[in-house]
C-alpha cells in the first residue's frame, strides 16, 4: 500500500508529490498526459511560493532563472498614475518572479525525480475511486490499455479545473462565468520598461505587460468580446493602437486567447481523499494568484498527510485537521477570487468621467502609504 497517489502531474501535483517524497513518504504521481503541457499562462512566482520552494530546495535555481520584479507601474493615457512597490513584502523575496510556468515545471519534475525516480507515472487515466474507507482508498486506472489498481492512504486531486477526482466524488462545483475577454502573447521587449510590471488603464480596456526571462515581455488585453484565433500581428496592433507601444508580431512565441471564470468546490476533502489547485478552486487569471494558490494548497496539505501516513491507528485529530486546512484554503481561495473580480473591474473599457475618477483615485491610493498594503495584498503575503 503507497502512502499517497496524487492523481495530476501539472505545477501542483509534481510539487505536492516532491514535499512528500522529501519527507520520506511513498508517493506516485498519476498524470494522464503523456508529454508535459508546452504553453505556459502562468508566469507569476509570489514570495509566499517562492518560500514554500525552499521547502525541497529549488527556490534558488527558480530565482536564478526568473526575471525579478520590484515593482508595478500604473499609466492612463500616457501618464503614471503611480507605482508598488514589492521590496517590503518578504524579508527573503522582495520581489515577484516572473517564470512560464513549464520551466518552474520541469524544475519541480527534475527534483522529484531526485527525490523518488519513476514517481511520476505518464499517461495514467484514472476510472475510479472504488473505495474510501478510513484507513484506505481504493484505486482504478487505465495505462496503455491495460488497468492499474491501486491501493493508498491518501489520495490527491491536483488534476485540474476538469478534475476526474471531482468529478468521481461527486463534489458540486459551482461555476461562475464572467464577461471579460482577454488575448495574451509572448514578445521580444522593445519596450525599455526593464523589469518593471506596467498596467495601462485605458478607454479601450487594459493592457497588462510583464517582464520574462530572455528579453521577453507577455502583453495581456481586455478585448471586450472573445476573439477567434487571433494572430499575433491583431494582438501587435491592438497594443500599438491602445498604448503606444511597438511589438514586432514576428517575434511571437506564445498566444492564447481565454475569457475569465470562477469555479469553487464545495468540498475540499471527501474521507481520505482531498483536492487542491484548480480541481478545488479555479479563479481568473488576472493578478496571477491562481496557480500560487494551488501551490500554497501544497504546502498546507504535505504536512498533514506525513503525519497521517506515519499513523499505524485511525485518529479523530487527523480528520479534524484536514477540515481545517479544508476551511482555511477555501477561505483563501474566496479571497483571491474576489481581488481578481477587483482587478477584473479596474481594467474594463472606461471613458469619461468614470475614467477621470478611477484614475485620480488610484492615484492618490498609489501615492499613500496604502500603497504597501495594496502590494501585499498583490504579492499574497497574505496567504
Amino acid at each position: 500500500m503507497r502512502d499517497v497517489v496524487v492523481v495530476g502531474g501539472g505545477p501542483v501535483g509534481v510539487f505536492l508529490a516532491a514535499l512528500l517524497a522529501e519527507a520520506g513518504l511513498d508517493v506516485a504521481v498519476w498524470e494522464k498526459r503523456t508529454r508535459p503541457a508546452p504553453l505556459s499562462r502562468a508566469i507569476g512566482i509570489h514570495p509566499p511560493s517562492m518560500e514554500a520552494f525552499g521547502r525541497i530546495g529549488v527556490a534558488d535555481t527558480i530565482a536564478a532563472k526568473a526575471v525579478h520584479i520590484h515593482r508595478g507601474i500604473a499609466r492612463s493615457g500616457g501618464r503614471t498614475l503611480g507605482t508598488v512597490s514589492f521590496d517590503a513584502v518578504h524579508n527573503q523575496f522582495d520581489y515577484i518572479a516572473s517564470l512560464p510556468q513549464h520551466e518552474t515545471e520541469a524544475i519541480v519534475a527534475d527534483r522529484l525525480a531526485e527525490l523518488a525516480p519513476n514517481c511520476l507515472q505518464r499517461g495514467m487515466e484514472l476510472v475510479a475511486i472504488d473505495d474510501i474507507d478510513p484507513h484506505h482508498v481504493r484505486l482504478h486506472a487505465r495505462h496503455e490499455g491495460r488497468d492499474v489498481f491501486e491501493v493508498a492512504r491518501f489520495v490527491v486531486g491536483a488534476d485540474g479545473a476538469r478534475s476526474a477526482v471531482r468529478k468521481l466524488l461527486g463534489i458540486p462545483a459551482a461555476l461562475r462565468a464572467y464577461s471579460d475577454a482577454f488575448v495574451m502573447g509572448d514578445f521580444r521587449d522593445d519596450t525599455g520598461e526593464g523589469d518593471d510590471a506596467v498596467i495601462h488603464l485605458e478607454r479601450d480596456g487594459v493592457v497588462e505587460s510583464f517582464p520574462l526571462p530572455g528579453g521577453r515581455r507577455r502583453f495581456v488585453a481586455h478585448t471586450g468580446k472573445p476573439l477567434d484565433r487571433p494572430t499575433a500581428g491583431d494582438v501587435a496592433a491592438l497594443i500599438s493602437d491602445r498604448v503606444g507601444t511597438r511589438v514586432d508580431p514576428a517575434t511571437n512565441s506564445m498566444l492564447s486567447a481565454f475569457v475569465t471564470r470562477r469555479r469553487l468546490a464545495e468540498r475540499l476533502v471527501r474521507g481520505r481523499v482531498v483536492l487542491i489547485g484548480d480541481a478545488a478552486h479555479e479563479i481568473s487569471p488576472i493578478g496571477g494568484q491562481g496557480m500560487n494558490l494551488g501551490w500554497l494548497d501544497a504546502a498546507e496539505l504535505a504536512p498533514l498527510l506525513v503525519s497521517g501516513a506515519r499513523r499505524e491507528l485511525v485518529d479523530t485529530s487527523l480528520f479534524e485537521a484536514l477540515e481545517a486546512f479544508e476551511q482555511n484554503r477555501l477561505r483563501g481561495a474566496r479571497r483571491a477570487a474576489r481581488q481578481a473580480e477587483v482587478n477584473m473591474a479596474m481594467g474594463r473599457p472606461s471613458a469619461g468621467v468614470r475614467r477621470t475618477a478611477r484614475d485620480v483615485g488610484l492615484g492618490i491610493l498609489l501615492g499613500s502609504p496604502a500603497s504597501r498594503m495594496l502590494a501585499r495584498t498583490y504579492a499574497m503575503a497574505w496567504a
